[in-house]
């Protein structure tokens, strides 16, 4: 096995993840590191921003305004808590 280490949890919480793993047929293990590997961090999400600016840039001569970026933002954590509207 690859180079392992121990995380300590709250008694609470290791035996949510262990109800998490058997309600999905896999294992606190897999649970986390399936959290790890998909959770992009803050440099990752850094990193995909200046790639989509760089797109936009490419297709449209130009990349959004801070403004318009704010907007979107703004927009798209109120579609993620489910107060989204179109009008914004």
């Amino acid at each position: 096995m690859a180079d392992e280490t121990s995380v300590k949890v709250s008694s609470a919480a290791r035996d949510r993840l262990a109800v998490l793993a058997a309600e999905g047929n896999t294992t606190i293990r897999q649970l986390v590191e399936d959290l790890a590997e998909g959770r992009p961090t803050q440099a990752e999400y850094a990193e995909r921003a200046a790639q989509a600016r760089a797109e936009l840039a490419s297709v449209l001569g130009s990349v959004p305004s801070e403004e318009a970026e704010a907007k979107a933002r703004g927009l798209l954590e109120r579609l993620a808590a489910g107060q989204g509207s179109a009008a914004a």
